[in-house]
């Protein structure tokens, strides 16, 4: 006896054949899972078992084959329990084969029969949407699935009551978004308003927010770097339904949806500077996504950037350029989308004063360039904006809160300049400056720009990825006044923000 159905590999978005063979014993083991299967597939069997018993089924005192293929992809996770024991019980003739001839089911079982919880269910059932087939799910995954669309989902509480909506005797609830629960709350990130001081910092904010650009700031500790950094996701315009979509994806494939729906927020992303290679770029036995592709669409943010290490910072010289991670394995590549914007921070030196001549180690200034040492050049030239952040003068505090800029003020322009870089990019599938190829935006700049910039580039040596950063850099200030044309005033003050030494 034969039956199949298939489930989805987490290596990727592909989809696993499961087809079980039922013989007579001869000698071999009673119930075998061939195909690559990790310590965790294997120990479906007793699950899967178990589940049965509950259920008062026993399984066949006969040899039981599971063969997952194509056997030469590495299969991982508890998600192929559901898949495997509706094969099962297909061969058994429990249900009929076509009721799961045309399915994708994903799911682990419990001992006492309920199909638990699994990461991964947006992808399965967009995946099962693209192949037209019927998604079989856990009941608490069902409003993460509902997003994929109208396609036909089961999502039962346990494998017995999916057993009996196969024979008729109950049928499954049709699954409906539920507006009360499917969207995640937003986070509350603050206001600008709350950083007296620092109006430098706060123009470089609302221009790399602006354009998405990826930016470096430099001062003392307790000036206000961390703070400034915390309150640009609150300026960043809503997220679109696409690309809500993407993230609600990544993050399900990594297990990171904590509560059910749609994550209908730009993502935020601060990881410590202990975290490993893995951690921020991906990877491990599962493969799954770091923390570089869980602020896909977002912000990155590194504080104390010298502190990674040196092969985890150099890890971002990919993602910063492409707009993705690829995760190279012996037996498979993994690529994930990593579109982020980077927002880092650091001290001047190690210990933090360089530059203050009462509180300064007796190195500066040599500590201060050993410090910046640590970052390479190459990542360096993929950083748009470069701000000192001053140590906060006394007058500041006096200010009045009600006098400061509200994060909502400066939300609103960056709004607007966002939808002039969405229209003009409309038939490129991009959406900010920063995603443009920078000679696609020359004919932008007037003659007295290419005059400053040619002027600029020849002597301080810059890059060709420089030149067009800068260029870049420029049109997101021009589209904050609303200007057309990329003029002088635009080039210079992108070139202030440019690191040229």
């Amino acid at each position: 006896m034969q039956a199949s159905v298939k489930t989805v590999s987490f290596v990727g978005i592909s989809t696993i054949e499961i087809e079980v063979q039922i013989q007579m014993l001869n000698g071999l083991p009673a119930f075998t899972i061939v195909g690559l299967p990790d310590k965790t597939v294997a120990e479906s069997r007793e699950r899967i078992r178990a589940c049965l018993f509950s259920m008062g089924i026993s399984l066949p005192a006969k040899r039981i084959t599971v063969n997952l293929a194509p056997a030469d992809v590495q299969k991982e996770g508890s998600h192929y329990d559901l898949p495997i024991a509706l094969a099962l019980l297909a061969a058994m003739e429990i249900i009929q084969p076509e009721d799961v001839v045309n399915v994708i089911a994903v799911g682990e079982l419990s001992l006492s029969g309920t199909v638990a919880k699994v990461p991964g269910i947006l992808p399965a059932a967009i995946c099962a949407k693209s192949q037209d087939r019927t998604l079989i799910c856990p009941e608490e995954c069902a409003q993460e699935a509902i997003w994929a669309g109208e396609n036909h989902i089961l999502a039962p509480k346990s494998l017995l009551s999916l057993v009996n909506h196969f024979k008729g005797e109950q049928i499954l609830p049709k699954i409906t978004v539920q507006n009360s629960d499917c969207t995640i709350k937003p986070t509350n990130y603050g206001c600008f308003s709350d950083i007296k001081g620092q109006l430098m910092a706060k123009r470089a904010m609302e221009i790399a927010a602006s354009g998405a650009h990826n930016m470096l700031m430099l001062g003392p500790p307790g000036v206000g770097k961390s703070l400034l950094a915390s309150r640009i996701p609150g300026v960043l315009p809503p997220i679109t339904s696409a690309e809500a979509l993407e993230v609600t994806m990544i993050h399900s494939l990594a297990g990171q949806m904590t509560e059910v729906g749609l994550i209908t927020e730009r993502p935020y992303r601060a990881p410590h500077h202990s975290a490993s290679l893995v951690a921020l770029v991906g990877g491990g036995t599962n493969a799954k996504p770091g923390e570089i592709s869980l602020a896909h669409r977002g912000v990155l943010f590194l504080d104390e950037l010298p502190e990674f290490s040196r092969q985890t910072l150099e890890s971002l010289r990919q993602p910063l350029e492409t707009g993705k991670i690829t995760i190279a394995r012996a037996s498979n590549h993994v690529t994930y989308p990593a579109r982020i914007q980077l927002i880092a921070a650091m001290n001047p030196c190690r210990c933090g004063y360089l530059g203050n001549s009462s509180k300064e180690c007796n190195l500066a200034p040599k500590c201060g360039r050993d410090y910046l040492r640590k970052i390479s050049g190459p990542l360096l030239d993929r950083i748009d904006i470069f701000i000192d952040v001053p140590d906060v003068k006394v007058s500041d505090f006096a200010q009045n809160k009600e006098d400061i800029e509200k994060s909502s003020v400066i939300k609103s322009r960056v709004v607007i300049a966002r939808e002039i870089q969405s229209e003009r990019y409309k038939d490129l599938g991009i959406m900010t400056n920063a995603e443009a190829n920078g000679h696609e935006l020359e004919h932008y700049l007037s003659d007295s720009a290419v005059g400053i910039l040619h002027k600029c580039i020849d002597m301080a040596k810059i890059s060709a990825r420089g030149y067009y950063r800068i260029v870049k850099l420029a049109r997101t200030l021009a589209d904050i006044e609303g200007s057309d044309s990329i003029s002088s005033n635009h080039i210079s003050e992108a070139l202030s923000y440019r690191r040229l030494s």
